[in-house]
């Protein structure tokens, strides 16, 4: 509906003899556009361009609009998960889905990272949106928080090359030294609930489509990233604190 709309309205402008007012049904509609298209093709990708660059700049400010709204509880939820340094003057927000290889990737360029620059604040935003598995993992990584062993349970289901299921999720918990019975009454908890509701509702108002995507300063970092481009960012967003 769009694309004919655009199309109408530059046949509007370069059919000859024709005026707005009349009334147009919907076969002339279709010849008028079959012969703009054979006359002026390039005026149609010309607008379709137009309407792509408007779209990507209202995207832009939304997101803009967004880290100015959020910016507290981007890089400062207490209900957010902080590695590195808790301290540190940067901050680091990596949203991510435990069964997604990019994200698996990216670990290690993150960990040479935080061991180069001590200074770093990483807050793990648990985005499961990949299957029902990525949400077991992230509910029980959250629950892990209550027994003290995030970081053991994030690092362990990072490193697991197959897919992750319920049965794998607590196996793995299990061999981290977690009690799985109370982890599993533990993953219902509205604190786990309520972490992931957040991440859903500040990634897609963010305009993140996939995993893993990260925030560093002002800077929207989506897909994979080696370390040096997140060193780079990191860099720029201190310099401007």
């Amino acid at each position: 509906m769009r694309v004919t709309s655009i199309l109408l309205a530059i046949t509007l402008v370069f059919a000859p003899g024709l005026s707005p007012a009349q009334e147009i049904t919907e076969d002339r509609i279709r010849e008028l556009v079959v012969e703009t298209l054979r006359e002026n093709p390039e005026l149609v990708l010309e607008a379709l361009q137009t309407l792509e660059a408007r779209q990507a700049e209202a995207q832009a400010a939304a997101a803009a609009a967004t880290l100015a709204d959020e910016r507290t509880l981007l890089e400062r939820d207490p209900n957010a998960p902080v590695l590195g340094n808790p301290e540190g003057d940067v901050t680091v927000v990596e949203f991510f889905d435990y069964n997604c290889p990019y994200c698996k990737r990216a670990m290690p360029e993150i960990d040479a990272l935080l061991a180069e620059d001590g200074n770093i604040r990483l807050v793990l935003r648990e985005w499961p949106i990949l299957s029902e598995g990525s949400a077991i993992a992230a509910r029980a990584a959250l629950a892990a928080r209550k027994q003290g062993k995030y970081a053991e349970l994030h690092n362990a289901l990072m490193g697991a090359r197959a897919k992750l299921e319920e049965q794998s999720v607590l196996r793995i918990a299990g061999e981290v030294g977690l009690d799985v019975e109370q982890l599993k009454a533990d993953m219902q908890s509205p604190e786990v609930e309520e972490h992931i509701a957040t991440s859903m509702r500040l990634a897609e108002a963010l305009g993140f489509n996939g995993t893993p995507s990260f925030v560093v300063g002002d800077q929207l970092i989506p897909g994979f990233v080696e370390k040096a481009q997140l060193a780079e960012a990191v860099s720029a967003a201190r310099a401007v604190e």
